[in-house]
């Protein structure tokens, strides 16, 4: 392979990546079908590696790709009678996509991935198979792509995707964005899709690595896009507001050897101020809509006053344990009240925190959630209790199934010191 050939591959390597949930997504809408429009899809990326390195790369190689792959598309329907009338209809959008419109190609794109994203994250699906659809469909990611970042065996997640599928097509789901009232109920299955994608990047369940940085930047990606494809949804730039922050701080959260850095232990001048700044501008956009601010955009109010505190003693904790209260709220969960309670021990004291965590134990929802005795002990070791506070420790590090986590762990369990919390992470 020459070194011409070689860079046209990592072109097209790079369109492919870029271009390939718009294709699948436009042409799920012309099959009807997943399957068939990745197909569809392949086949063209297989004559672009033909074709690209002797005639060059087009000037534009993705409407060169679907093109391609429209044609495929026209062949496949006319060998099927029943869709003749459909074919015609194809081969007239063929021949004048050249003249066409680029703004009004751009809306069907946009159209056809939001979709695509309501497709892939049907609350039909398990959160597994929702989460691996769409990281394949709309993410581009391979399955052993997805298998790594999860620490899954590659089958499991083909077996997930083929499997979501499968479902999708018996259960009949229209490759539609639903109005009305099934709106928001479906909304809020796509926005936790990728808040998963997110957190497990964020904080790996699982493995050696704290963080796996990848995910963290399919998620803001697909944030990205959601938000240009629904502009008017304040939750929407609500989580991209949540995703901009947190994303800021990943250059701060492992030290030189990868171990973990705690948020008020970290150099906040390893910041990313862009993606603060762009944080910030979602979050406006959030709340210049002037709808009551929903769960994502609660949280990423609370992610801005830690991104506008200068130093971790300016952090402003009565503001964030308001926003917790709020959040408890809008959405009860026991991790709220976990993190809240890491708030009201900041702003009011750690006893005053304890006694919310130990009201959490007594009722076993988080029974087995390795953050509840790291919480606790943090607050029994402020309490100067340092003999609970290393048993709390050694059991987290035992509940935890990420080893530089563990390591942490067992690490404040011997010293029995510092700063340790839920919301801190």
């Amino acid at each position: 392979m020459t070194a011409d050939d070689d860079q046209t591959r990592r072109s097209v390597d790079a369109v492919w990546r870029l271009e390939f949930p718009r294709l699948v997504a436009g042409l799920t809408r012309i099959v009807r079908d997943i399957d068939t429009a990745e197909e569809l899809a392949q086949d063209a990326l297989v004559a672009a590696l033909e074709q690209w390195p002797q005639s060059g790369v087009p000037r534009n190689p993705g409407a060169w790709l679907m093109t391609t792959a429209k044609h495929r598309a026209i062949d496949l329907l006319r060998r099927k009678e029943r869709f003749a009338r459909k074919l015609e209809l194809l081969g007239r959008e063929a021949e004048t996509d050249a003249a066409a419109d680029p703004v009004d190609q751009d809306e069907d794109i946009q159209d056809d991935l939001l979709r695509m994203v309501f497709t892939a994250c049907h609350p039909v699906l398990s959160r597994e198979a929702r989460v691996a659809l769409t990281l394949r469909l709309l993410g581009g990611l391979t399955t052993e792509e997805i298998a790594r970042a999860f620490l899954v065996p590659e089958s499991t997640v083909a077996q997930r995707i083929v499997r979501a599928k499968r479902t999708l097509a018996r259960e009949g789901i229209p490759f539609e964005v639903p109005y009305g009232p099934g709106l928001a109920e479906r909304l809020a299955s796509v926005l936790e899709v990728v808040y998963l994608v997110f957190n497990e990047g964020y904080s790996a369940t699982a493995g050696d690595d704290w963080m796996r940085p990848a995910l963290c930047e399919d998620a803001l990606r697909l944030g990205r896009v959601l938000a240009q494809l629904m502009p008017d949804e304040p939750e929407v730039h609500g989580l991209v507001a949540l995703l901009e922050i947190q994303s800021s701080r990943a250059g701060a959260r492992t030290g030189p050897s990868g171990a973990p850095v705690l948020l008020l232990d970290q150099d906040r001048s390893r910041w990313d101020q862009l993606l603060i700044r762009r944080g910030f501008a979602a979050l406006a956009r959030a709340e210049a809509l002037g709808a009551a601010p929903g769960p994502y955009a609660l949280q990423a109010a609370i992610a801005a006053c830690h991104a506008r505190a200068l130093t971790a003693d300016e952090t402003d904790w009565h503001r964030i344990a308001e926003l917790y209260g709020a959040l408890a709220v809008r959405a009860p969960s026991p991790v709220v009240e976990l993190n809240r309670a890491v708030a009201v021990a900041k702003a009011h004291g750690p006893l005053a925190g304890l006694l919310l965590v130990d009201a959490l134990a007594a009722t076993d929802a988080l029974k087995g959630y390795h953050l509840l005795p790291s919480v606790r002990g943090d607050l029994l070791d402020q309490l100067g209790r340092s003999a609970e506070a290393r048993q709390e420790f050694e059991q987290a590090a035992a509940l935890t199934r990420n080893q530089a986590e563990r390591a942490l762990l067992l690490e404040r369990a011997a010293a029995c010191g510092g700063d340790e919390a839920s919301e801190n992470r």
